[in-house]
């Protein structure tokens, strides 16, 4: 049997960065999705600095996914949204500064014409799953 929770952003993190996890028979399947390149008063991080973007998004993530009962080790799949895939360098230095000896699977990144607002990355959405 299946049960859906949505659980209300962390401390620290602003609450557009939304996620979700659900919990699916012995495992849980963690789903997180956000604007997570906000601060907790929902302010764009870094406006222009796309490695303090960087840093606040997997900041964010690691709260997130620490909230549902899940670390990085329980990744199995990132997607970024960006708006311009230019950022991509500064989305894996944050990656390797805030996980380090990586082993998550490689990120897939869609470049999007228009967010909510365009400045930088956006947006990420994150799938783990935990054990029971």
């Amino acid at each position: 049997m299946s049960e859906l929770t949505r659980i209300p952003a962390p401390d620290g993190v602003a609450p557009a960065a939304q996620y979700t996890h659900v919990v699916m028979g012995a495992g849980r399947f963690v789903a997180i999705s956000g604007q997570l390149a906000l601060d907790e008063d929902g302010t764009l991080v870094g406006e222009g600095d796309a490695a303090a973007q960087a840093r606040q998004v997997f900041t964010n993530l690691r709260r997130c996914l620490a909230a549902a009962g899940a670390t990085f080790d329980d990744v199995v799949k990132l997607t970024y949204f960006v708006t311009d895939m230019a950022h991509m360098p500064a989305i894996r230095a944050a990656r390797a500064e805030h996980i380090p000896d990586d082993r998550l699977p490689t990120a897939s990144a869609v470049q999007v014409a228009s967010l909510v607002r365009p400045e930088f990355l956006m947006e990420i959405e994150a799938f783990a799953v935990v054990d029971a």
